[in-house]
């Protein structure tokens, strides 16, 4: 049985604090939330770390968005729809691809600083997209830049108050309206915030699995609260695997990106053979889905842990000066991107469901929003685009925003405090619980998935919770 609220607690006893707006998480889609709120609102940032940690900042590929004249938005559309396996929201697809590059410019407007060559954006390509559409900056430390600027941007306003190391525990609702949210404190002490929206940009779940790109701090909290009070999930099953994490001892899964693969790097088995172009016509650069699988099969087939992935045919200059974080991090492990062929594998790395929005980040529940990976607007279906998921944050955050200005006082509702829970029963040591849910995911709800499968990993989790 899954408790409403993890722990017990009485409002009209617990301090309280009033805003305007709070956000929840300080990756791309929190970060620029609240910085546009900040515009006409108050802001209370949440983040159970600081700002410099979120999926975000390890994003290395890039954001995809049409600035080429050779590019349109209807290019764009088709790459995700393909991608997405067919079952993407058409409409949410369409206002990603024709509002991403207006989104784009506001990150300039905020600090951003993509990379340039000759003048104009350097525009690089990755899986599944028929043109070259993804900005960079630094190379391949595009998240990392991205959470500088706005960072930066969002120390700068006076209506954004940052609550950082403190962890929101649960969302306040009464009759299907988010009230605000039970929130704990460093020392310990725990506080309630009532807000007019609450917005939930508290990222995906890479933390169901023992492998996987995704630092510590993603381990699902924003969708489980809003499943517990009621909200709309959807699209679980639709767990994203990156084709090239860094498979080799001591080393943790670091992310390769795909952009090496859309600057000329391609995959080798053990033997040293290409595979792909018995796969998909796209070889290298078809969708990641396709090409995690591929790479799982060759592993099998050769009995081996690893695949190759290999630019050493590249000029080294050109690989460094793209790539320098990726070449600077296999190095220290012993590892030359310019002249040895890296070892790779698989990794969970991004969450296509998650809270089901509507066009404007709106939840099921009245006043509770949803931005980012922790949200599920329908643009990714079950196979997420390279890169759309920094386009996807900023869309959705400024219309979240809009959506949030155009709200009258009657929609607005007044606060309440009487409200309390009883205490839940003891919980498990979370580090067990959390090993025991990462051996079964990995085991039956990995890349490769049946029926069967699926069933005795459910059987196993019950047996956990009873």
């Amino acid at each position: 049985m899954i408790p409403r609220y993890l722990v017990d607690f009485s409002l009209d006893k617990l301090p309280h604090v009033q805003t305007d707006v709070v956000v929840i998480g300080a990756g791309i889609a929190g970060l620029f939330t609240a910085i546009r709120a900040s515009e006409t609102h108050n802001v209370l940032m949440i983040t159970k770390k600081s700002l410099l940690d979120s999926n975000t900042r390890y994003a290395q590929g890039g954001i995809a968005a049409v600035i080429s004249d050779e590019d349109s938005p209807e290019y764009h559309r088709q790459d995700t729809l393909i991608a997405g396996a067919g079952l993407c929201d058409h409409e949410a697809v369409d206002v990603l691809v024709h509002e991403g590059p207006e989104g784009v410019k506001d990150l300039i407007r905020m600090g951003t600083q993509f990379d340039l060559e000759n003048g104009e954006f350097a525009l690089t390509k990755e899986g599944a997209h028929s043109q070259r559409r993804i900005l960079h900056a630094q190379g391949d430390a595009t998240g990392a830049e991205i959470v500088r600027a706005l960072s930066e941007k969002s120390k700068q306003s006076e209506k954004i108050q940052l609550w950082d190391d403190h962890y929101v525990i649960d969302l306040i609702t009464y009759q299907n309206e988010c009230k605000g949210v039970l929130v704990q404190k460093p020392d310990g002490q725990r506080v309630y915030v009532s807000a007019n929206a609450i917005i939930l940009c508290s990222g995906g779940t890479g933390q169901l699995y023992r492998y996987t790109t995704n630092p510590d701090i993603a381990t699902g909290d924003g969708i489980a609260m809003a499943y517990r009070a009621g909200a709309l999930i959807r699209d679980m099953e639709f767990v994203q695997f990156h084709p090239t994490s860094l498979c080799y001892p001591g080393a943790p899964r670091f992310l390769i990106s795909e952009a090496l693969r859309g600057e000329g790097a391609v995959l080798r088995n053990i033997r040293g053979e290409r595979f792909m172009e018995k796969v998909h016509p796209l070889l290298e650069l078809a969708p990641r889905d396709i090409v995690a699988r591929a790479i799982v099969n060759e592993m099998e087939n050769t009995k081996s842990t690893f695949v190759y992935i290999d630019i050493t045919h590249e000029p080294a200059d050109m690989v460094k000066h793209r790539f320098p974080n990726i070449y600077e991090y296999c190095l220290t492990y012993g590892l030359d991107v310019t002249s040895d062929w890296i070892p790779v594998a698989p990794a969970a790395h991004y969450m296509m469901g998650g809270i089901r929005t509507d066009l404007n980040g709106q939840t099921s529940i009245k006043r509770l929003y949803a931005c980012g990976e922790v949200s599920s607007t329908g643009v990714h279906g079950a196979n997420r685009l390279a890169s759309n998921s920094l386009s996807e944050a900023i869309v959705f955050g400024r219309r979240i925003i809009e959506h949030i200005a155009g709200l009258s006082e009657q929609d607005l509702a007044a606060d309440f405090s009487e409200h309390s829970h009883k205490p839940v029963g003891p919980m498990q040591a979370i580090v067990e619980k959390r090993l025991k849910l990462q051996k079964i995911m990995l085991r039956y709800v990995g890349l490769v998935r049946n029926a069967k499968g699926l069933e005795k990993g459910l059987e196993e989790l019950k047996r956990q919770l009873s």
